[in-house]
């Protein structure tokens, strides 16, 4: 028996009626409950239909997931003018969250189904308008840190589990030294950066089609860090490739963009772009890792198949600046080939 669902079936009718009234759209009707979508984490997504009105409800267990940064970010979000869904009700205790429902159709869906130059165009120009609006509203000392602490700890599950685990082997002490120069490489410039409202996962995956700007979901891990962090996810996204040339174009113009509305990013956009490429090496490298947990621990294992992506980008980047040469060096010993 599915345990979460009995109590979210039970919890639902209350928190129901409760919206439907202070929205003004009388009682609910007889609607039915069903699956939505699945996340990388121990979040799932419930769609309530009553023929009229449809909503979402998000399960998060409160053992693996706490649901407070979700409320306090979308909250953020909103300030900044950023579409994100309305919290209806909640139940923070117990997991549960009611939603709006903002559409059935993701940035990734919409182009895997297929677009045209001129929509992909609008699409990309909108996510980085509210990427910059989203970037406006930064302030210390609301979200936590993305500190060096919490960069390392995301760089060492590459070697923890996607060379243990999946590669099925340990680093040599050459290796070792690749990788810890690496990571100085890495932190160096990452830490360097200006500090910004960093969403964390600002990628078509979690952008909703919408007429207009996007509506921005799975935000609950934003963080206070680099500029460069959210853009970079964008244009190099973990289930959708654009071609090295227009991913280079597009973060051109989002630094233009940045710099003319008063985003801290470099006053020399070539030395923006050269943080993007190693804050980019920095994400791949732990997308691998966790793509691995999630396949070894969690049981998922067609996240991997995305993987020869991030292995391609490592490769891009290292043919693109001399300075990684540590990175090529490792992927060569690895036998991580593009």
């Amino acid at each position: 028996m599915d345990s979460r669902r009995v109590l979210l079936e039970a919890w639902l009718p209350a928190v129901l009626s409760q919206a439907y009234q202070l929205q003004g759209w009388g009682e609910p009707g007889e609607g039915r409950l069903e699956p939505a979508s699945a996340d990388a984490s121990f979040r799932r997504y419930f769609r309530w239909q009553d023929g009229q009105r449809s909503l979402v409800v998000m399960d998060a267990p409160p053992v693996q997931e706490d649901s407070r940064p979700f409320v306090q970010v979308a909250g953020l979000l909103a300030e900044a003018g950023v579409r994100t869904p309305t919290i209806y009700a909640s139940d923070l205790d117990q997991g549960f969250l009611l939603l709006e429902d903002m559409g059935a159709r993701t940035y990734l869906q919409t182009i895997e189904a297929g677009v045209d130059e001129a929509e992909l165009e609008r699409l990309y120009d909108a996510a980085v308008d509210t990427l910059v609006r989203w970037q406006l509203s930064s302030r210390p000392g609301v979200l936590p840190e993305y500190d060096e602490a919490v960069l390392r700890r995301e760089l060492q599950l590459f070697p923890d589990w996607y060379v243990t685990r999946e590669k099925g082997r340990e680093l040599s002490a050459g290796e070792q030294a690749e990788w810890e120069a690496l990571c100085n490489l890495l932190l160096d410039s990452i830490l360097a950066e200006n500090r910004v409202f960093v969403h964390r996962d600002y990628m078509p995956r979690n952008l909703m089609t919408a007429p207009g700007e996007p509506g921005v979901l799975d935000f609950q891990d934003a963080l206070y860090g680099p500029v460069s962090y959210d853009v970079t996810s964008l244009f190099a996204d973990a289930f959708f490739c654009l071609p090295l040339p227009r991913r280079e174009a597009w973060l051109r113009t989002y630094w233009q963009r940045a710099w003319d509305a008063g985003v801290a990013v470099p006053d020399a956009c070539d030395t923006f772009m050269d943080q993007s490429r190693l804050m980019g090496v920095q994400r791949h490298l732990k997308v691998l890792g966790i793509f691995a947990r999630i396949c070894h621990r969690d049981g998922k294992p067609h996240y991997l198949a995305d993987a020869p992506r991030f292995i391609s980008y490592l490769h891009e980047a290292c043919e693109r600046d001399a300075r990684l040469a540590p990175l090529r060096r490792l992927l060569e010993s690895l036998e991580m080939r593009p």
